[in-house]
Parts: structure tokens; sequence; C-alpha cells
């Protein structure tokens, strides 16, 4: 009888964020790409007043938040799950001589969040597709409860994923389906949408919504859907960042 595959989970997307290939993708690109165009065009549409308390979920090894920060933004707090991220957030921020933003290790489904972060944010940034980067919907929905909890009423929540409802990928999508359907999908996956794969930057989980998909957990944590855009129909972005990152797409959402 064939040994069951374990599913993919929080713990193992944890692991895969510490390992030494993925922290030096992350620092490199803190260090050489920096903010993207389209971030800093939305991030600035919706937070215009500098001033404000902003978080970054998912800050990884502190791209977007150091970029904020050079634009002017000085509020800011950072957390990730991984602590191999999190010194190099700190590292970065300590070589560039920035005393003003925090960066912690915290995961954004705990519970402890809130009592963590100790503040009540004006906004929450989720960038880079990392909500969707935790296993499992309701696991999911738990991160997006907590952001709701730290956040002032009226704050705004930006955050991006992958569209699985790309026209270039619908017919993959639809031989997946027929995968699931037959139960052949690769084991370790927890649902369908989800994508696990291994690069030079090493092992990757990804879970790709459909539009349905993020209106309902939207509503059912507390958020309203305000706009959608994808990336390049943000901005034009340059070599560097498409040679990072695929086009997504960015969700702003608003707190009941």
């Amino acid at each position: 009888m064939a040994e069951e595959v374990a599913k993919v989970t929080g713990a193992t997307v944890r692991d895969d964020f510490n390992a030494i290939n993925t922290v030096l993708h992350y620092t490199r690109a803190a260090h050489f790409i920096g903010l993207w165009k389209s971030e800093l065009s939305l991030i600035t549409r919706y937070f215009p007043d500098k001033s404000v308390r902003l978080l970054e979920a998912g800050c990884g090894a502190g791209r977007v938040s150091v970029g904020l920060w050079h634009e002017g933004y000085r509020q800011i707090t950072g957390f990730d799950f991984a602590s191999e991220l999190v010194e190099q957030a700190n590292n970065l921020a300590e070589e560039q001589g920035i005393k003003d933003i925090t960066f912690l290790q915290g995961d954004a489904t705990d519970p402890e969040l809130c009592n963590v972060l100790r503040y009540t944010f004006d906004g929450v940034l989720f960038m880079f597709n990392g909500l969707m980067q935790i296993p499992g919907r309701e696991n999911r929905r738990a991160a997006m409860r907590e952001l709701h909890r730290v956040c002032r009423p009226g704050a705004h929540f930006i955050f991006t994923t992958h569209d699985r409802e790309d026209p270039k990928d619908i017919k993959e999508w639809a031989k997946e389906a027929e995968r699931w359907a037959r139960g052949e999908q690769n084991p370790r996956l927890v649902e369908f949408g989800d994508r696990y794969f291994t690069d030079d930057n090493g092992n990757t989980f990804m879970h790709l919504p459909d539009r349905k998909e993020i209106f309902e957990d939207l509503a059912a944590t507390g958020w309203r859907h305000v706009y959608d855009r994808t990336r390049d129909e943000l901005a034009s972005e340059t070599p560097k960042v498409r040679n990072f990152s695929d086009n997504c797409r960015f969700w702003v959402a608003k707190k009941n």
C-alpha cells in the first residue's frame, strides 16, 4: 500500500520561506527591485496621507516597507512568519539607517496577532500574493479576520492574487479540473486552485482564486470590495519587476 503523501500546511510554507534559496530570492528583491510602480500608484491613491499607520502582512525581506519609507511613510509595521526573512528585513533597515519601521515575526492566522502588534492601523497591505500562500481557505479567512481586527473602521486593505480566470490559463485550469475529478491531482494540494512547485528559488505554494471566491471571502471576514485591476493595467513595470513576477491582480477592500 502506497504511503499517504502529506498535504501542504502552514508549517510547510514557513519552512520553504526559511530555506536559503528562498531567503536569497526575496533579499535580492528587497535590495535591487524595491517597490513596483503599480504598488506605489495604488498605495498612494488609497493612503495619500503619509502619516497613516500602515501594517504590512507577509513583509518578507522588507522590500515594500522599506520602499514606502523612502516615499515618506514613517509609521510602518511589518510582520512575517518566516524568521529568516524578518532578520533580513531588519538588516536592510539597519543598513539604510532606518529606525522607524518595526519588523516582527508573526503569523497572520494567529488569534494572538492583535496582542503582538499592539496598535490599531489605518490600513493593511498583503503584497506579492502573500495571502494566497496560506494553505486552506478557512486559514486565509482567519488571516483576513485578524487583519480586520487590527484596523480602524474605514481602513483599506490592499492585497494581490494571481488570477485563475486569466484567459491564457483557461485551458490549463480545465485540465486541472478534470484531474481533480479523477482524483489524479498533486496529492500535496489542499483544494482546487492550489499549486505547489519547485524552481531555482525553492519550493512555492500558491492558491489561485477566482472572483467569486474573493468576493465571498471578503464578505465573510468583514471587508467590502472597493476596486481591482491587474498590475499591467495599473502601470508599465520595469523589466526587473516583470522578470521577478508574472502579472497579478490588485484588490482593494474597506473595513465595514
